[in-house]
């Protein structure tokens, strides 16, 4: 990630591409953000991004500084916990993709 005017050497990126039933929106909502702010406080958290459109179609990208902090971020028993609640109730689809971010550039017309 750009950080400080230096783009970092090596990150990772974990893609989360769901569809949302229409089950329990405030328990969703409520076990999302729990999740987001424990995931900030896992080493090797860098940045989480996310957005859903009104049919329930949603992305959802963090950033890592290592494989192994993946890793046990996905292994964390309540991060687990959450995933078996999505799977039985949150969810009626997702896909999950971990990338190596080997190029990063931006645009702000503000500049």
């Amino acid at each position: 990630m750009f950080q400080g005017g230096y783009i970092m050497n090596k990150y990772y990126a974990v893609i989360f591409i769901s569809k949302r039933s229409e089950q329990d929106l405030e328990g969703y909502t409520r076990m999302a953000d729990r999740m987001e702010e424990l995931a900030k406080l896992q080493p090797g958290f860098i940045n989480v991004e996310s957005s859903r459109d009104s049919e329930g179609h949603g992305i959802t990208v963090s950033y890592w500084e290592s494989l192994e902090a993946i890793q046990k971020w996905k292994e964390n028993s309540k991060h687990k916990a959450a995933q078996q609640r999505g799977k039985d109730t949150w969810y009626s689809n997702y896909h999950v993709q971990i990338c190596e971010v080997i190029r990063e550039y931006s645009f702000n017309e503000s500049e």
